[in-house]
């Protein structure tokens, strides 16, 4: 029987033939398993095309347990926080300047292209929560390192960054845009196309210009938002300055779509430490299984003050929580 290979299908199978680097592969290979027809003609194929996977797979864990001394993969930040953003953009756009600006890291700053090699990552504080930025490499046609379409695929959001007074935007914006195509990622305000990879993830991208305070009309953060092409939510801020960062501050938390939640116990106060950070629709459940995975079994009601109907009111597990509620759990 024969097979029936769809075009997708050979767009990947090329991409994986062409591919340069472990991670690469994988994803590849991993995007041939989705496109594969489910019928009997591909049965074989199904089955070599997952003994690969599983191969690769098994280099990639064996290499990073034998090379210990080597430190973590160029490309591998451990998320921690409340959501993680990968910062995205071409050469000298100001990526670095903004994580030193919005967090506690000190990545290297200079004025010449390239100066970040590895992903490094920085904590944003945001009210009583903290938020990851990770700043990469360079995006550029031929420089853009093998690894950083795997990390952006990874990351719950994409802050494109851009200087407005470059000389050539437009190469900018297409260098951007081709590692958010090989990444499989496109702004969640973008909508589906038709016979898509099934890889592909829709996520918040939001677009950042540089120099503010050089640009004191907007001229060339306008300019700049024309070339990108697409109404990403934008924000115009100066890392010397200052100005705009606030704002940006709330919409990376914002864009997470993330909830806050404090718990207390019958007769106490509650707890004053950090709050729990839930996904936006979390229920009494999935606060429960947070705390302690056999809590949300043995979970029967909880009391809410906050956006409950009145203070302290009974809920069942499955009421959806909001932020900044206080949730007295009980079993």
């Amino acid at each position: 029987m024969p097979a029936n290979l769809t075009q997708q299908y050979k767009d990947a199978e090329a991409r994986f033939r062409a591919a340069a680097s472990h991670p690469e592969k994988v994803v590849a290979l991993r995007e041939m398993l989705a496109l594969l027809p489910k019928h009997k003609g591909t049965e074989k194929l199904h089955a070599d095309l997952k003994k690969r996977l599983a191969k690769l797979e098994d280099e990639g864990a064996h290499a990073a347990r034998s090379a210990p001394h080597r430190g973590p993969e160029p490309g591998h930040v451990a998320r921690e926080g409340a959501g993680q953003w990968v910062l995205l953009g071409p050469p000298n756009a100001g990526k670095s300047s903004l994580l030193a600006a919005l967090t506690h890291a000190h990545p290297e700053i200079a004025g010449w292209p390239f100066t970040t090699r590895l992903a490094q990552p920085g904590m944003m504080p945001f009210e009583d929560v903290q938020v990851q930025l990770v700043d990469t490499p360079a995006a550029a046609a031929g420089h853009t390192e093998p690894w950083l379409p795997a990390l952006v695929h990874g990351a719950d959001g994409v802050v494109v960054v851009l200087d407005p007074e470059a000389d050539d935007a437009e190469a900018g914006v297409r260098a951007v845009r081709d590692v958010l195509e090989r990444a499989r990622v496109r702004p969640e305000a973008r909508p589906a196309r038709e016979g898509i990879s099934p890889l592909e993830m829709a996520r918040p991208v939001i677009l950042v210009t540089t120099r503010r305070d050089e640009d004191a009309d907007g001229t060339f953060a306008a300019l700049a938002r024309d070339a990108v092409g697409e109404p990403l939510p934008a924000f115009a801020v100066s890392t010397r300055t200052g100005e705009g960062l606030e704002a940006l501050r709330e919409a990376l938390w914002l864009g997470l779509r993330r909830i806050r939640v404090h718990t207390k116990e019958p007769g106490h106060p509650p707890d004053a430490g950090k709050p729990f950070v839930l996904r936006a629709g979390a229920t009494v459940e999935d606060l429960a299984a947070l705390v302690h995975r056999e809590l949300a079994e043995r979970v029967r009601f909880a009391r809410v003050w906050g956006h409950a109907k009145f203070d302290g009111q009974q809920v069942d597990r499955h009421h959806v929580l909001a932020d900044r509620d206080v949730v007295e759990l009980h079993t």
